[in-house]
C-alpha cells in the first residue's frame, strides 16, 4: 500500500555514505513513497529530489564544514514539511556531528536539533531491531554526568513519553516496559548506589499506580534476558548500557526512532563511514529498515 503523502528522506553528510544509501532506494519497493532532500547531483534520476545544492565541492570521505549550513537547512525543511502535513514522516541518513560543530554551529545531534525545530520539550531516543526496542533515559552524555542528569522528574517524563508513543505510534494498547537500574545489580539495595532506592523505584511505583505497566529497576545484565519476562521495550539509563545489546542483536538492520516529537522520525543505526564512502561498499539494510518502519508507523 502506497502512502498518500511521501516520507521525506534527508541524505545526510554529502561526503559520507548517505547519498549512496539513498540511491539504493531507487531500486526498492519504497521508491514511490519517498522524496529525498539533498544535492541533486549525487542522486539517481529515478528519485524525487528536493534539491539543496552544497556550496563546497563534494569529495567522498572528505567532508567540508562549508556545507554544514546547507545540511541543517535541509533538515529543517524536512521537519517543517512534516509539521505542515506535506510529508508523512521523515527518515534521516547519517551526518557527522563533529563536522557541523567545527563549522561554528552548536550542534549535539539529529535528535536535539529536531526537537528544537518541532518544539518538542523532551525527545527520547529509542532503537528498534525486530521485536527488541531499547529506549534511553539519557543520550550523548559523558558517563560522569549521567547520575546527575537522570532525575526523578526526567525519568517520569521519559517513561510517560515511551508509554504514550508505544501505544500511539506503534499500536501497542498496553505496553509493558522493563526499566534498568542505574548502578550494577540495580544498586544492590543501596550498597552499590542509592539512586534506585532514592527515586527510580518510587517513580516506577508512582507510574504503576497511574496504570502504566512497568517492571524494575532490574539489573541491566538481566533486563534483556528471557528471565525478565515479556517486554515491549527496555528503558536503559544511559547510551552504552542499552545500545550494545541492541546493536549486537540487529546491527545493520536496526532503526533509531525519536519519540516525543510531534512527527514521525526514524534513522539509520550507524554513522557516515567516511572510510568507505563512494566505494560502493555501504550496506543499505538499516536505511531500508528505517524507511519500512516509518511507513508502518505512518499507516497505523
Amino acid at each position: 500500500m502506497n502512502l498518500k503523502r511521501p516520507l521525506v528522506v534527508t541524505a545526510g553528510e554529502p561526503a559520507g555514505i548517505g547519498p549512496e544509501l539513498c540511491n539504493a532506494l531507487a531500486n526498492s519497493p519504497f521508491v514511490d513513497d519517498i522524496v529525498i532532500v539533498g544535492d541533486r547531483r549525487q542522486f539517481d534520476n529515478r528519485l524525487r529530489i528536493i534539491d539543496t545544492p552544497f556550496p563546497a565541492d563534494i569529495t567522498p570521505g572528505n567532508p567540508s564544514t562549508t556545507n554544514a549550513g546547507t545540511l541543517l537547512d535541509g533538515l529543517r525543511t524536512a521537519a517543517e514539511g512534516c509539521m505542515s502535513g506535506d510529508f508523512a514522516g521523515m527518515v534521516t541518513a547519517p551526518l557527522a556531528k563533529s563536522v557541523i560543530a567545527d563549522s561554528g554551529v552548536e550542534f549535539i545531534g539529529h535528535t536535539e536539533y529536531l526537537a528544537e525545530v518541532t518544539g518538542a520539550a523532551l525527545p527520547v531516543m529509542m532503537l528498534v531491531a525486530g521485536e527488541l526496542r531499547v529506549a534511553l533515559a539519557s543520550t550523548h552524555l559523558p558517563l560522569r554526568e549521567v547520575a546527575d542528569y537522570v532525575t526523578a522528574e526526567r525519568l517520569q517524563q521519559v517513561l510517560q513519553i515511551l508509554h504514550t508513543d508505544l501505544r500511539d505510534k506503534f499500536g501497542i494498547p498496553s505496553p509493558e516496559i522493563v526499566v534498568c537500574g542505574l548502578n550494577p545489580h540495580a544498586g544492590e539495595d543501596g550498597h552499590l548506589g542509592s539512586e534506585e532506592v532514592d527515586f527510580i523505584s518510587p517513580t516506577i511505583d508512582q507510574l504503576c499506580e497511574q496504570g502504566l505497566k512497568l517492571r524494575g529497576p532490574l539489573p541491566a545484565d538481566t533486563a534483556f534476558t528471557p528471565a525478565a519476562g515479556h517486554k515491549d521495550a527496555v528503558l536503559a539509563m544511559y547510551h552504552d548500557q542499552g545500545l550494545p545489546v541492541l546493536k549486537y542483536a540487529g546491527f545493520g538492520n536496526a532503526v533509531n526512532v525519536t519519540l516525543g516529537l510531534p512527527i514521525i522520525r526514524t534513522s539509520v543505526d550507524h554513522g557516515t563511514a567516511f572510510d568507505i564512502a563512494g566505494q560502493g561498499k555501504a550496506d543499505a539494510g538499516s536505511l531500508f529498515a528505517a524507511v519500512a518502519l516509518a511507513k508502518t508507523m505512518a499507516l497505523s
